[in-house]
């Protein structure tokens, strides 16, 4: 088992006994964490020391960052929409060296015809591979539904499945994606919609995209599909951090989505830990873009340290790549400037920067770049980025 799923087993325990001692949640009256209003400087590490990769991987590391230049290092660090009605597009992301290309929309090309495109893709990656992606949870959000995938049915009723039916689903999910050239899934989904609010949660719940109603429904299912598609080939991405199963407003477009109630020890924290814990095969973890009042009151989860470096990666003990959602086009970050969204969210500690909306890519490169330059605290924690972003690459055989 890897160091992260070690920890996140032992944080379960600890974050029972923290419910436990409070009835379930913590005072309504506790004050967040005292980082929450003095988040730690950016010279702060972002990411911690990674664990588990052995030594032909960090040797591949090593190799990779020997061929790029400093532009070349800081573009691995984002994932860059393609849209489903000019996919040919995706020639010229290839071009600029991004690290990985995201299928927006719901392109309806075959399998066959994708696979033809994703190898022409990779064929052209002048550095690392590419990673690949699409949203394929199934029922309304699947991402490809053309000949050679099958129609998915929705979270809640995969979440019914007898385990051994949900594990062969999810294995032919990982199957067909792989042979369309995908290697990066952004499921499942582990959000925790509590139930009979289910009609009031605008991003999950009335979309029928969570596996249950409590973490313990939700872990099971949500780590057979992230086994299913690691025996694929396909990493996986456990999504939202810390849990939008408590929010009204879908932060794709609405902007100050809060969630009020939802705590470090809550229900929604420990399906995360949980489903890290059982997971056989190391996922990526997306963060929400939600602001959470009794965690972090004073940012959005994407650009909050405390709940990224903090609670992520120090309190569930998560060494792998951070994903954020969409910031491109969604709501909730509009008001940021665009280029200090993949500043802000780097320095919080993620590693790779998703943009829906690919105009959005050259502006938050040169600004990464430009602040890399200009700052050695933040470019040590963008070094940081790049290692993590490199050793999952290697892990999933994308420096080979």
């Amino acid at each position: 088992m890897r160091r992260t799923a070690v920890r996140a087993t032992a944080v379960l325990a600890s974050l029972a006994l923290g419910l436990a001692a409070c009835g379930g949640e913590e005072p309504a009256t506790g004050a967040a964490p005292s980082s929450a209003t003095a988040p730690p400087s950016a010279s702060a590490s972002a990411e911690p020391p990674a664990g588990g990769p052995g030594d032909d991987a960090e040797a591949r590391v090593a190799a990779a960052l020997e061929a790029l230049d400093r532009r070349e290092e800081i573009a691995q660090l984002f994932v860059v929409g393609v849209p489903a009605d000019a996919l040919g597009s995706g020639a010229g992301l290839v071009e600029q060296g991004v690290g990985g290309i995201f299928l927006a929309g719901r392109p309806a090309a075959p399998a066959a015809e994708l696979a033809e495109l994703t190898a022409g893709w990779q064929a052209d990656a002048t550095g690392p591979g590419l990673w690949i992606a699409v949203d394929q949870e199934g029922g309304a959000v699947q991402t490809l539904k053309g000949p050679g995938f099958d129609r998915l049915p929705p979270a809640t009723d995969q979440g019914d499945l007898p385990a051994g039916q949900l594990a062969e689903l999810a294995g032919r999910l990982g199957s067909q994606l792989r042979d369309a050239g995908i290697n990066l899934n952004l499921a499942p989904v582990v959000d925790v919609v509590p139930a009979g609010t289910e009609d009031t949660n605008g991003p999950i719940g009335v979309f029928d995209r969570q596996y249950g109603s409590t973490g313990a429904e939700v872990t099971p299912a949500a780590g057979a599909v992230v086994d299913g598609l690691a025996a694929a080939g396909v990493t996986a991405t456990l999504k939202h951090f810390p849990g939008l199963g408590r929010v009204r407003g879908n932060t794709d477009d609405t902007a100050d989505v809060v969630d009020p109630v939802t705590t470090a020890g809550d229900d929604q924290v420990t399906a995360f830990a949980g489903t890290l814990a059982a997971a056989d095969a190391p996922p990526m973890v997306m963060t929400s873009s939600a602001t959470y009042g009794r965690i972090d009151p004073t940012a959005p989860a994407a650009f909050s340290p405390v709940v990224v470096r903090e609670l992520l990666r120090g309190t569930l003990g998560f060494t792998g790549p951070v994903i954020s959602d969409d910031l491109g086009n969604a709501a909730a970050v509009a008001a940021t400037p665009v280029g200090e969204r993949a500043i802000r969210f780097l320095a919080a500690g993620g590693t790779l920067v998703l943009t829906v909306a690919p105009t959005t890519f050259p502006a938050m490169l040169e600004a990464v770049e430009e602040r890399s330059a200009a700052d050695p605290a933040f470019a040590a924690t963008v070094d940081a980025a790049v290692r993590t972003a490199l050793l999952a690459k290697a892990e999933a055989g994308l420096l080979d």
